[in-house]
């Protein structure tokens, strides 16, 4: 028999994945038509729309239950980037503030619909919020995480315009700063095709949750159960 793993709640990596699972766990909102709330936190955005070089995430995300965001971030409320920790009862509005940039910058695109994303939020204590993100995100690796950047960008504003367009705009064309940036050796014909090998491969979950293939995952160890 293998050696017994006692478990430990205090873990970074089960700590970080409490809140993780918290966010997973949480009801579905259309992107496109939150109502203003109060918080910081985490969040994920789960695509099911017919632009084909995301098929394969649309058919995960179909069900009550998506299993495969498209893209996770995170908002932290002001002072949060400098070490510093809002005050009990803040009134910052800085994850309904982010999810409405993102729902605004997939409007301005001519081949995506806010009507085809859904998101998951949580209010989370600052001091949470970068783990409970980066567990995330190394679970599911979100394609405009890892494949596709910029979708998150802010406009550098003006005269500050002087570095490449991101991805995401060259495939979703449309926000008006990014056509200012210069242009990518790359096309959208080309992302497309690195869209669609990226996601031929990419191992999704069997499971949008976290506790389950983790109890699996010690059970096998303390056990000695092949998988």
């Amino acid at each position: 028999m293998s050696e017994l793993i006692p478990y430990n709640p205090l873990d970074k990596k089960n700590l970080g994945a409490s809140v993780a699972e918290a966010l997973l766990g949480r009801k579905l909102h259309p992107l496109g038509s939150l109502t203003s709330f109060h918080g910081a936190g985490i969040y994920a955005i789960y695509y099911t729309g017919s632009f084909a070089p995301y098929k394969r995430l649309s058919e995960q995300n179909q069900g009550a239950d998506p299993v495969a965001p498209i893209y996770v971030g995170k908002a932290i409320p002001a002072g949060g980037r400098k070490g510093g920790v809002a005050p009990e009862g803040t009134k910052t509005r800085a994850l309904f503030t982010r999810l409405k940039e993102h729902a605004e910058s997939v409007s301005t695109t001519q081949n995506l619909s806010t009507g085809d994303f859904q998101c998951r939020f949580l209010i989370v204590d600052d001091i949470w919020i970068p783990l409970g993100e980066s567990l995330l995100i190394a679970k599911f690796a979100p394609i405009w995480n890892t494949l596709i950047d910029g979708f998150g960008n802010h406009d550098p504003g003006k005269g500050r315009h002087n570095g490449m367009r991101p991805r995401w705009d060259v495939l979703h064309s449309g926000r008006a700063w990014a056509d200012k940036c210069q242009p990518r050796p790359e096309t959208a014909e080309q992302i497309e095709r690195e869209v669609g090998a990226h996601l031929t491969t990419l191992i999704i979950p069997k499971s949008p949750h976290f506790y389950v293939e983790q109890n699996r995952a010690a059970y096998r160890v303390n056990r000695d159960i092949p998988d």
